[in-house]
């Protein structure tokens, strides 16, 4: 069984440590495994090059009129088995491992096998799955130690039949080791994180609002202006570390 993964800029497979830098486990040392393939296609998507393929009509903020911001498949996306990257990962010592995408749950069957494995070490990292909360976990309810679920909201560009499916939603709502963190443009976002958060039940220390933004001074401007509202509901703040320490890259 294998799994389709991003490709680094030099081409390789898109495993690494860095510090988390986003949610409730931001400033933590963590193993990434970032997966090829999404679901759903934000406008805003800072990793565009895992799902907007030449030849596809999605849009982005970077689009030109003659030069739309699409990505070749074949260059972007590895195939490589299930062993293989259970090796690569063991070879990069660390506490926790963190899948994300893409959406890693549209590889939710392989993800098993993977989980499997990495559980097989003498000292089991954690797992982290970092998901749209578009598609249910299944089985990987029992097998993942975190998921930090990021509903997109109208700003995402998404459908909302799609993004913000209630049965699915209410699924991770329901369980105790998922934290939610939405990501917010102005405060009307954020009003309508704590719309979802009332209707599926979702505690505010289970909620975190993260500014939308690829550079240092996007994310601390909209900071300033997302910060009350965040204090008014009760929500968590998260930054974007990463971006603040290495900047918009791949492999950070």
């Amino acid at each position: 069984m294998q799994l389709r993964l991003a490709r680094t800029e030099t081409g390789e497979a898109e495993i690494f440590r860095s510090i988390q830098g986003e949610g409730p486990m931001a400033g933590r040392p963590r193993t990434f495994v970032r997966l090829s393939g999404c679901n759903l296609h934000c406008v805003w998507c800072d990793t565009a090059y895992t799902w907007n393929w030449r030849g596809t009509d999605f849009a982005h903020v970077r689009d030109a009129a003659d030069a739309p911001h699409k990505f070749d498949l074949s260059e972007e996306l590895i195939r490589l088995d299930i062993d293989d990257v259970a090796a690569r990962v063991a070879q990069l010592s660390t506490e926790g491992v963190v899948l994300t995408g893409g959406e890693p749950m549209m590889q939710r069957d392989a993800l098993e096998h993977l989980i499997a494995a990495l559980k097989q070490a003498a000292r089991a990292p954690l797992i982290e799955i970092e998901t749209n909360g578009s598609i249910v976990p299944g089985a990987l309810e029992r097998a993942v130690d975190l998921f930090v679920v990021s509903p997109k909201l109208a700003h995402s560009g998404n459908n909302a039949a799609v993004a913000l499916n209630p049965a699915v939603l209410r699924t991770y709502a329901g369980l105790a080791n998922a934290y939610f963190k939405f990501v917010a443009r102005d405060a009307a976002d954020v009003a309508q994180a704590a719309a979802l958060a009332d209707r599926f039940s979702i505690a505010p220390h289970r909620v975190y609002i993260m500014p939308e933004g690829v550079t240092s001074d996007a994310l601390r401007q909209r900071a300033q202006f997302l910060t009350q509202s965040i204090l008014d509901y009760g929500f968590n703040f998260t930054d974007r570390l990463h971006v603040h320490l290495f900047g918009a890259r791949r492999g950070i």
